[in-house]
């Protein structure tokens, strides 16, 4: 699945998606990360929401009709994540992820990167969620909900 913040596009696994929604108004939690925006109730569940902006030190930027939240499962729990726009589901091959350069001129940490697809007319970043959230702030956002 790819997804876009500025004018860069991200792919992750499209298995750990689990719905994508339009903003819904998100409840603040005071003494969370500044990426954590708040939580949403989603049909009964109560989740936390990030900004992915926020988490790659990206400037804030307003919500336009694009932006959504991607549902995701990590590890057993539903986080959502908000980003610019959702773009595709782009079906590749394992060979055609090649590993991330030492230096990649993007807003997203080095080891979050678990390789970059080269399609014709444009890169795409391909993210390790797993890598991109700590152990220690699973256990935060889980006592969140």
């Amino acid at each position: 699945m790819s997804f876009k913040l500025e004018e860069e596009e991200y792919g992750v696994n499209v298995l750990k998606v689990r719905e994508i929604i339009r903003m819904p108004s998100i409840t603040r939690v005071p003494n969370t990360p500044h990426y954590v925006e708040g939580v949403i109730n989603l049909r009964g569940k109560v989740i936390p929401i990030l900004s992915m902006r926020k988490r790659f030190g990206l400037p804030e930027g307003e919500n336009s009709s694009q932006t959504r939240i991607m549902v995701m499962d990590m590890e057993g729990e539903l986080m959502g994540f908000v980003v610019d726009a959702v773009s595709e589901v782009i079906r590749i091959s394992e060979s055609e992820i090649q590993p991330p350069p030492a230096v990649v001129n993007s807003a997203v940490e080095q080891e979050c990167l678990s390789g970059v697809i080269n399609q014709t007319e444009r890169l795409l970043f391909f993210l390790d969620l797993e890598k991109l959230i700590t152990q220690d702030e699973r256990r935060l956002f889980s006592g969140m909900m």
